[in-house]
C-alpha cells in the first residue's frame, strides 16, 4: 500500500493569514449572498452508496440552496430529476455496491437516455470499460478507454495531488467560470483521452501527461476534480449543474500548460483545556501549557471558527490534528467529531484529521478496527486520515517479517477509500543530521 509522507502537522511551514474582517456572521453573510443570485431547483438526488465523505457534497449542495434526495433504490435513480454521483473510495468496492444494488442497470439507463447527470471524481471513472486498479475490474462500460495508474516512471508521484489548471477541449457549461484557476484533484488513477472517446472529453489536465480532466456529452457530465473541495471556483461548478440557467462571467482559458499550485495548508493542533472546551493549541513538543501560576493550556481559539477564518483568507487545505488522541478512544471524542460536523459546513477545502486512529479495545471488552474509527471520521467531514504512530507500528513489522498481512491500519483504511485517502504522518527531528526521522 502506498502512503503519501506528509510531515507532522505541527511541522508544516504556514502561513500567516489575516483575519482582517472575518467573523462566523460573515461566513454566514456569504452564504446568504448566494442564495439570492439563484433560483434552485427544489431537489437534486445524490447518490451516496456509504463509502468516504460525502458530508462535504452535501453541505455544498445545501449551501447553494438546494435540497437533497437519497437514493435507496434503483428506481430512485430513474425517477430523478438531476443526479449526482459522488464516488469515493475504490473502484472495485464501488463497482460491488452498485451491482449487488441493481443500480448499475439503473445509472446505465438514466445516462444513455441523456438525463442530467454528474459523476464526481471515482463518480466519473466507473463510466468507462474497465479499471486496473485492483483488477482489471469491469465498469459501467459507458466510455471507452480504460483507468489506469498513473506512470510514476517520468518523476511525478503517485499520487495526484493538489491544486492544478484545466485545459477546456470543448464548451461545457458548468466549466463556464473556471478559466485559468485551479482546482482540486486527489487520484492515482485515470483515464487517457483517445480517438474512440475524445467526443466525451471536456477538458484535459497534465500530471506528466494529459489524462482526462471532465467529460461532458449532452446533458452527462462527470469531472476528475473535486468541486466540493475546491473553494469558490468548485461551487461554480456545482451551481451551473444544478441551475444551468444561473448567473455567471464566463472566463476564457489561456492555453497555458497547467501546473500543480503551491500550497497553503492551515495545521491547527487541539486538546481540550481544563474547563473541557476543545481549543487550538500550541507547543513544543506538545507542551502546550502557560508558563504561569495557572499553568493553562495555551488557547488560540476555537477549531471550528479558526478553520473559517483560514479557508476564508485563501488556505487550499485545513488540517486538524488532536494531539492527546492517543490517550482515548476515537468514537467516544463526541467534540472531534463536531469540529468536523461544523467545519465542512462552510469550509469547502479538504479537511484532515488525525490523532488515535488505530485498532482499539474499550472498557466493555468491545473491539473496534481502526477502519471503522476512520469510517466515522470520514462520514463527520474528513476528507483523509492521518496516521502517525500506527504507521510506524506497521512499517516495523513488515521489516521484521516481510510479509503485508492486509490487517494494519494503513491497509484496511486504503482498501475501502482508497490510497489517496490515506496519509502518513512524520515528526522531523534532526539532531545535527541533514535528514532525520524519529518515532515521537
Amino acid at each position: 500500500m502506498e502512503g503519501v509522507a506528509f510531515a507532522s502537522f505541527t511541522s508544516f511551514a504556514t502561513k500567516s493569514l489575516l483575519f482582517s474582517s472575518l467573523s462566523p456572521s460573515s461566513i454566514i453573510t456569504r452564504s446568504q449572498k448566494s442564495r439570492k443570485n439563484i433560483s434552485p431547483k427544489p431537489f437534486v438526488t445524490l447518490l451516496d452508496y456509504g463509502a468516504g465523505n460525502v458530508r462535504s457534497l452535501r453541505n455544498a449542495i445545501r449551501y447553494l440552496g438546494f435540497k437533497i434526495e437519497d437514493v435507496r433504490t434503483p428506481k430512485d435513480i430513474l425517477n430523478a430529476g438531476r443526479l449526482i454521483f459522488p464516488g469515493v473510495g475504490a473502484f472495485a468496492s464501488a463497482m460491488d455496491v452498485l451491482v449487488k444494488t441493481g443500480m448499475d442497470e439503473a445509472l446505465c439507463t438514466y445516462i444513455r437516455n441523456d438525463r442530467p447527470f454528474l459523476g464526481i471524481c471515482l463518480g466519473l471513472q466507473l463510466l468507462f470499460e474497465y479499471s486496473e486498479e485492483n483488477g482489471p475490474v469491469k465498469g459501467l462500460g459507458l466510455i471507452p478507454g480504460v483507468v489506469g495508474r498513473f506512470n510514476s516512471s517520468n518523476g511525478f508521484r503517485v499520487h495526484h495531488i493538489g491544486w492544478n489548471a484545466l485545459q477546456i477541449a470543448k464548451d461545457s457549461e458548468i466549466l463556464d467560470e473556471i478559466g485559468d484557476r485551479h482546482d482540486y484533484f486527489v487520484h492515482s488513477y485515470r483515464a487517457i483521452p483517445s480517438d474512440d472517446n475524445k467526443e466525451w472529453v471536456s477538458s484535459t489536465c497534465n500530471y506528466g501527461y494529459d489524462f482526462i480532466a471532465s467529460i461532458r456529452r449532452g446533458n452527462v457530465h462527470g469531472v476528475q476534480f473535486h468541486p466540493e473541495k475546491s473553494g469558490d471556483v468548485g461551487l461554480s461548478v456545482l451551481r451551473r449543474f444544478l441551475h444551468p440557467n444561473s448567473r455567471g462571467t464566463k472566463r476564457p482559458t489561456q492555453g497555458k500548460a497547467s501546473k500543480l499550485a503551491k500550497r497553503v495548508i492551515a495545521c491547527l493542533d487541539f486538546r481540550t483545556n481544563d474547563k473541557g472546551d476543545l481549543v487550538v493549541t500550541k507547543g513544543d513538543q506538545y507542551d502546550v501549557r502557560e508558563q504561569t501560576k495557572e499553568n493553562e493550556v495555551r488557547n488560540l481559539g476555537k477549531p471550528v471558527e479558526l478553520s473559517g477564518h483560514y479557508y476564508k483568507d485563501g488556505a487550499d487545505e485545513v488540517s486538524f490534528l488532536n494531539i492527546t488522541g492517543f490517550r482515548d478512544f476515537p468514537l467516544g471524542d463526541l467534540p472531534m467529531l463536531q469540529v468536523l460536523r461544523h467545519a465542512s459546513q462552510n469550509v469547502f477545502v479538504p479537511l484532515t484529521v488525525g490523532g488515535g486512529i488505530r485498532d482499539f479495545t474499550d472498557a466493555n471488552g468491545r473491539y473496534y478496527s481502526s477502519l471503522e474509527v476512520a469510517s466515522e471520521y470520514f462520514r463527520s467531514g474528513a476528507d483523509k486520515i492521518s496516521i502517525g504512530t500506527d504507521a510506524v507500528y506497521a512499517a516495523e513489522e513488515y521489516l521484521k517479517t516481510k510479509v503485508k498481512t492486509g490487517k494494519s491500519s494503513l491497509e484496511q483504511i486504503s482498501r475501502v477509500y482508497g490510497n489517496q485517502a490515506v496519509v502518513v504522518s512524520i515528526d522531523p527531528c534532526p539532531n545535527g543530521e541533514v535528514y532525520a526521522w524519529y518515532q515521537c
